[in-house]
Order: structure tokens, then C-alpha cells, then sequence
């Protein structure tokens, strides 16, 4: 015979260990909010631990709106002023965490992502968090209260903060859970898909450009259909199946399954101008010579057997420098989830109060992060994002 676990009374839970939620958990808990936070895996901050290649990629100093992917592009205004990265800095080095900046404002701890997991750690032990890891069969309910429910302990709060992350890296321990109580509660989910994730060849790409697997360019990708929103110059990596690096994994997020992406391979060039000069060679070796200037040079050699043109006048060289700036690929898909960073989509912001990120519906119903219909690009914004919304979310639950 099993018997129902003893109802606690607290103010505050917390679903999901994770940044957005340890954060909330401490900021609710300095007002003095009796908060528990619970999670189901074995300990806190699984993701942190890996994030940055195991150096977390906690902030970006140029962090604003702008690097966002909503539905509502203006909801994260509020939380991302209220809590911006000079305060996240402050913060980190208030524990004394050493850091440095990589490109484009990117902000990494020098030693490791677990000097930010156990920052976390010491906030939520000071502020007075209760942390429970290893909770299953985790649900909600509402009566004249929230009611929290695990197989072993069961809560009675006035405010229930969901902050379960998204779908990205299943391995990791990730699970749909944040929209299934979203959606319990009548609350709208934008369709998700896998963000900042690498893309892949369709067949006959495959056959053309996989053997050269490791090269890489810098390049200005964007995404067809949003060209404003998502054209990004940064490093290209050609995969055994297709595309990934920096400026594949941020087009990524604004590309959708059918559409096409631009890739610029040669940047603010004119890279066959020497052929045009007067009494140069013109054919393949010249031309392939010309492109090694912005290319490794089995994918500049690569390039000139695809792309050969019928003769070698300059209305045909004008035809090949266009298709070097202007390369279009239709990925035949995503590497999905297990390889996505984050999670674009999940719940609508119309459903949620951009100041508190309460549920218009539900009151004491507060969702957060990943979860929510809010994605940042690649270098430290969607940490921001996490942060930010915790933040807010723990000064009023």
C-alpha cells in the first residue's frame, strides 16, 4: 500500500535547475520567498556544465533585443533591461570568476562552466533555496492554490515558476514538459523547431562537397526568407553531411524546412578582377588561383569544376563572381535536437505578462527561458535571455 506524501506549504516552486530557473529560484528567494526548486535530473546546471565547450559562454556584452527570435519581437525588452549583462558581470565577478572576451562581445569563464554552476549553487544556498534533483512524475495542478506534485513530495504555492528549457540535446535529459503544463493551462505554443543547428546537404550537394569535410571560409549566410533578421558573416564548416559553423548555426534559426540560403563566399571581393586585366590567362587554373584568395584550395578547385563556364568572356566571369556572393543551397534538412543548441518557438508571448512572464490566464503561473517563444543567437544571448527572464520572474512570483 502507498501512501500520498505529506502537502507542503511554500511560496515558490521552481521547475528546472537549469540558469533561467536557479536564477529565479535566488532572486525570489532574497525577497524572502520560501522557494523550492526541483529538477529531474541528478544534479544542477547540466546544460552550464557544457555549454561553451565546457567554458560557458555566459553573457554578450552587446546583448539587445534585436538578437532575438520572437513571434513578439519587442517582449524582451523589459527583462532584458531589468537585468542586463554589466549586471551578470557584476555578479560573476562579485565571486570572483575570471573571464575574457572572445569575438563579437562573446564573454567565457578563463577556467571552466563550473565556476558559474557553483556560483549559482552559492547564491541559491545563501538566499535559502531548497533544491530537490531526482524528482519524477512531476505535475500541476490548480484549485484555490497551485499544487506541485512529484512521485515522493507534493507542494501547496502561491506561485509555480516553469523553467523546464526547451527541446535541444535530448541526451542532456531534455523533455517536452514545459509545453505539455502550458498546455494544460489553455496557454498557446508557437511551433517549435531546432535552432543554432548545423544543416544538411541535400543528395546531390552531398555528392559534391562532403569529401571535403573539415574546410572552412569565412562567409555572410542568410536565410532567404528573412534576409534582414538572419544574414550573418562569420566562419562556414563543411561537415560530412552538410553545413555548421558560427554563421550556418545562426541562418539555421531563421530557416525553414523547403526554403533556400544564400551563402556570400567571398565577402566585400572582387575576386576574379585579375582574369579581367589585360592579357591575362583566363581558364580554370587562373580562376581557381583567384578564388585560393578566399577559399582552402580544394574547395577553390571545387568550386571552378561545378561552376566552368562555356567560355571564358567577361560576361561569364561577371555569371561565376556572382555565384561566388551569391551560392544558394536548399539544406535538405537539420541535424535536429540532438545537435540543435537551443529550441526556436514554445510558449507565445501573448499568453504572458513581458514584466513578470506570468501567465495572463493562470495567475501564479510564471514561465521562463528556453521554454518560451523567445530564442537569442549564438554567443552568450540566450544565457542573457535565461538570466533576464529568472530575474523577472523572481521578483514577482
Amino acid at each position: 500500500m502507498t501512501t500520498k506524501p505529506h502537502v507542503q506549504k511554500v511560496d515558490v516552486v521552481v521547475l528546472g535547475a537549469g540558469a533561467a530557473g536557479m536564477m529565479c529560484a535566488i532572486e525570489a528567494g532574497k525577497r524572502g520567498r520560501r522557494v523550492v526548486l526541483l529538477d529531474h535530473a541528478e544534479r544542477v546546471g547540466k546544460k552550464i556544465l557544457i555549454s561553451g565547450g565546457g567554458r560557458c559562454n555566459f553573457t554578450n556584452i552587446h546583448c539587445r533585443p534585436e538578437n532575438f527570435l520572437s513571434e513578439n519581437l519587442h517582449f524582451a525588452k523589459s527583462a532584458l533591461a531589468r537585468f542586463t549583462p554589466s549586471d551578470m558581470i557584476a555578479m560573476v565577478e562579485r565571486h570572483g570568476i575570471r573571464y575574457h572576451e572572445k569575438t563579437l562581445g562573446q564573454l567565457f569563464c578563463d577556467r571552466s562552466a563550473h565556476d558559474i554552476v557553483t556560483m549559482l549553487e552559492r547564491e541559491c544556498a545563501e538566499a535559502g533555496i531548497r533544491i530537490i534533483l531526482g524528482a519524477k512524475a512531476i505535475s500541476v495542478e490548480r484549485n484555490d492554490y497551485l499544487e506541485v506534485r512529484t512521485s515522493e513530495s507534493a507542494f501547496h504555492s502561491e506561485s509555480v515558476v516553469i523553467a523546464t528549457g526547451g527541446l535541444s540535446i535530448p541526451k542532456m535529459g531534455a523533455t517536452t514538459l514545459g509545453y505539455t503544463l502550458a498546455e494544460q493551462f489553455g496557454l498557446r505554443i508557437v511551433a517549435c523547431r531546432p535552432g543554432l543547428v548545423p544543416l544538411v546537404f541535400s543528395a546531390e550537394d552531398r555528392e559534391q562537397w562532403c569529401d571535403l569535410a573539415g574546410l572552412s571560409a569565412e562567409v555572410v549566410a542568410q536565410a532567404r526568407a528573412r534576409p534582414r533578421e538572419g544574414s550573418f558573416r562569420e566562419k562556414m564548416l563543411i561537415t560530412h553531411r552538410g553545413l555548421s559553423g558560427p554563421a550556418i548555426l545562426q541562418t539555421s534559426s531563421y530557416w525553414q524546412p523547403g526554403e533556400a540560403i544564400t551563402i556570400d563566399l567571398a565577402p566585400d571581393l572582387n575576386v576574379l578582377a585579375p582574369l579581367l586585366a589585360r592579357n591575362a590567362r583566363r581558364d580554370a587554373s587562373a580562376a581557381a588561383n583567384a578564388i585560393r584568395a578566399v577559399l582552402p584550395s580544394r574547395m577553390a578547385e571545387r568550386w571552378v569544376v561545378l561552376h566552368d563556364p562555356v567560355d571564358w568572356t567577361n560576361a561569364s566571369l561577371a555569371k561565376m563572381e556572382q555565384h561566388l556572393h551569391q551560392w544558394p543551397l536548399t539544406p535538405a534538412g537539420t541535424e535536429g535536437y540532438a545537435k540543435a543548441e537551443v529550441t526556436v518557438g514554445g510558449v507565445d508571448t501573448v499568453e504572458l505578462d513581458a514584466k513578470t512572464m506570468q501567465s495572463r490566464k493562470v495567475p501564479g503561473l510564471y514561465f521562463i527561458g528556453e521554454v518560451v517563444d523567445v530564442t537569442g543567437w549564438l554567443g552568450g544571448y540566450n544565457f542573457q535571455w535565461a538570466w533576464a527572464s529568472g530575474v523577472s520572474a523572481g521578483q514577482s512570483a
